[in-house]
């Protein structure tokens, strides 16, 4: 270990050389040590490497970027709190997110927002990230434009619903566009997966107040119930994520919402139904849940105030009256 040490302690020196072919060779070579060697990560945060690596985003060559970017990282998979805790890392990280379309290569673009999303696991992060609106503008910016590669978006959409797990992240998302955003790659974007991680971004924004008046601009309510219809050819994961949002909808703006869902076409015996509740059927244990939810609360709609809240009333309380939705409570409750 101290042999570990001493090399990492000098490849970190070599980081400050007035050398540029020095620096780009030590910053390759951390990016490897990083990359196979767990044990090395913790000693490469101690020697002070992360204020070299964030000082490197805001390079012009792109070598150099790709290598720091990756480097941050790699070393965000396990040494988090010397991550966030080193003074203008999240600077850096969204200097290079910003110039997306500019001065910073893809490469460099994906390793940054995908270590946002590494810090994002960290629930205290959460607000602290959130608290930084060039980060958020900078991660719509990169999945609203046109040239954006596949991977980027991705990345992007993964540090969005990290920043959206918090729930007060959510209405500064709204703010800085992150839904008419969202709602077209739903709409335009057939590249695989990437529809699946907008639905699941949105299910997290649908969950806040601010959201109602952001998803009537893009006609987001009958979009997401058009997802459920099989006619569509979502994906299971894209159905999932739907219904999730539609519950999120209905369970923070309350009957307005609920019945607003059921005039869009979810309702009676329409296909959007009948994709929640394949996705009762099918869909992943949280899937079940959720599918299970919102069928019973589009078929209650303004009854639910009719309930008398107690155990042994709650059938008539939620009105279940066809049996194939009384099978799906009872298997999704089984499993």
């Amino acid at each position: 270990m101290e042999v570990k040490r001493r090399t990492i302690r000098t490849l970190v020196g070599k980081l400050s050389s007035v050398s540029e072919q020095t620096r780009a060779d030590a910053l390759s070579e951390l990016r490897l040590i990083t990359k196979h060697d767990a044990e090395s990560r913790p000693l490469i945060a101690e020697a002070d490497a992360i204020p070299y690596l964030a000082e490197t985003l805001f390079s012009d060559s792109h070598a150099a970027q790709d290598d720091a970017a990756a480097t941050i990282l790699n070393l965000s998979i396990s040494c988090r709190d010397s991550l966030i805790s080193t003074r203008g890392l999240l600077d850096a990280l969204s200097h290079a997110l910003s110039h997306h379309r500019s001065s910073t290569s893809a490469a460099a673009v994906q390793s940054s927002a995908a270590a946002v999303y590494s810090l994002l696991v960290v629930d205290e992060y959460r607000p602290i990230v959130g608290s930084k609106r060039d980060i958020i503008y900078s991660l719509v910016d990169i999945i609203k434009a046109p040239n954006s590669p596949p991977r980027s978006v991705k990345d992007a959409l993964k540090a969005l619903f990290g920043i959206a797990l918090y729930p007060l992240n959510r209405g500064s998302m709204i703010e800085l566009g992150a839904v008419p955003a969202l709602f077209s790659l739903v709409l335009k974007d057939g590249r695989v997966g990437i529809v699946e991680d907008a639905t699941a971004v949105v299910a997290q924004v649908a969950g806040c107040e601010e959201s109602e008046e952001a998803f009537r601009k893009v006609s987001g309510t009958g979009v997401l119930v058009d997802l459920l219809d099989p006619a569509t050819g979502s994906s299971l994961r894209t159905k999932e994520n739907a219904v999730a949002a539609l519950l999120n909808l209905g369970r923070c703006r309350g009957e307005k919402a609920v019945r607003e869902i059921k005039e869009m076409g979810l309702g009676g015996d329409s296909g959007a139904v009948e994709g929640a509740r394949e996705v009762a059927a099918s869909g992943s244990a949280k899937g079940k849940a959720k599918a299970v939810a919102l069928l019973t609360m589009i078929d209650v709609g303004n009854e639910l105030r009719s309930g008398n809240g107690n155990e042994n009333g709650n059938r008539i309380l939620y009105g279940f009256s066809d049996s194939g939705f009384d099978s799906l409570v009872s298997r999704s409750s089984s499993n």
